[in-house]
């Protein structure tokens, strides 16, 4: 039995709804839910979903589900952000952060989270991967999203399209296929991955004539890595990698920047793929899309991504016990 912390997110959004939601499932492994209780309480009664959860009280070896109360400052209101409520998010982080660093989570799924409002209430804020990079004192990780059997790994993420170019340095790619090729190893249960690497520009630079990076640091960054016993292939171009012929060989994808491969997952399982963060010394997974302010409450929230990241998170930290 694998403990499983799950974040709530931003409480006037969808997390709620999609935690509730989750946990209609059975499990065998052990749920623990960190954020404001009286949130999720009242937003599956307004839902109407059924909500039984114990206090916390360490590992129970149940598959009951417990909760890590982090109340919120204002009573929330379903689709109304408050700043005032932005400790509450920050601390239930804080506390799944600090229990998986202590293996007393086994994996932490994370419920989305709305940055502006919590960059609006004074904290400098850019994600959950770079704080819980932050928390662990990870100095590179890697988003990787999964859509069933697609994976598509990053190694630049949320850059302007005009500072990409000089992010792909060879220490960059060379980080991102290696923690890449040992997460798939060490969660996923690879022996022996094999991962395309796109090309940066178009025909993957077409021999130098519609760019050079592929010719002056990713085929030279591939052939050494190639060396050390790495099985890759590329660089490819990204308008044709995505085809069966190609993903049937490989085991994941890297792709130079967030738009050249992630539309293309996403096309393929949004609504029930999962944002995984490669690097850290525990395993995080995350839904695929944001708050949906509108939607909270309502009971129009789609619940797979969430769904698809616990269950997912249950298999990474089965593979890795």
């Amino acid at each position: 039995m694998a403990t499983i912390a799950i974040t709530l997110g931003e409480p006037a959004g969808i997390g709620p709804d999609t935690v509730a939601a989750c946990l209609q499932e059975p499990s065998p492994h052990q749920r623990v839910i960190i954020g404001c209780a009286r949130t999720l309480h009242e937003r599956a009664e307004q839902l109407g979903i059924p909500l039984a959860l114990a206090p916390y009280s360490g590992a129970s070896g149940r598959s009951e589900p417990q909760i890590i109360d982090c109340p919120c400052a204002k009573k929330v209101e379903a689709g109304r952000l408050d700043p005032a409520n932005t400790e509450s998010v920050l601390k239930s982080l804080k506390f799944a952060a600090d229990g998986a660093l202590r293996s007393e989570f086994d994996a932490i799924v994370t419920a989305p989270v709305q940055k502006s409002v919590i960059n609006d209430s004074g904290y400098p804020f850019t994600g959950h991967t770079e704080y819980f990079a932050e928390a662990a004192g990870c100095a590179k990780v890697v988003m990787m999203l999964a859509a069933n059997t697609l994976r598509v790994a990053l190694v630049t993420t949320h850059l302007p399209l005009h500072a990409v170019p000089k992010a792909i340095t060879s220490a960059n790619l060379r980080e991102t296929l290696s923690i890449t090729h040992s997460a798939l190893i060490s969660q996923f249960g690879i022996a022996k991955p094999r991962i395309a690497v796109l090309g940066l520009n178009p025909h993957a630079g077409e021999g130098g004539h519609l760019g050079s990076e592929e010719i002056d640091v990713i085929s030279p960054t591939i052939r050494v890595l190639q060396g050390e016993g790495m099985d890759l292939l590329g660089p490819l171009p990204a308008d044709t990698a995505f085809q069966p012929f190609i993903l049937d060989q490989v085991d994941a994808v890297v792709a130079q920047y967030h738009d050249q491969g992630l539309p293309v997952l996403k096309y393929a399982g949004f609504g029930e793929s999962v944002n995984i963060t490669l690097g850290l010394p525990f395993i995080r997974t995350s839904v695929d899309h944001g708050t949906a302010l509108d939607l909270a409450g309502t009971g129009k929230a789609k619940t797979g991504s969430l769904i698809a990241a616990f269950r997912l998170a249950c298999l990474l930290a089965e593979n890795r016990t």
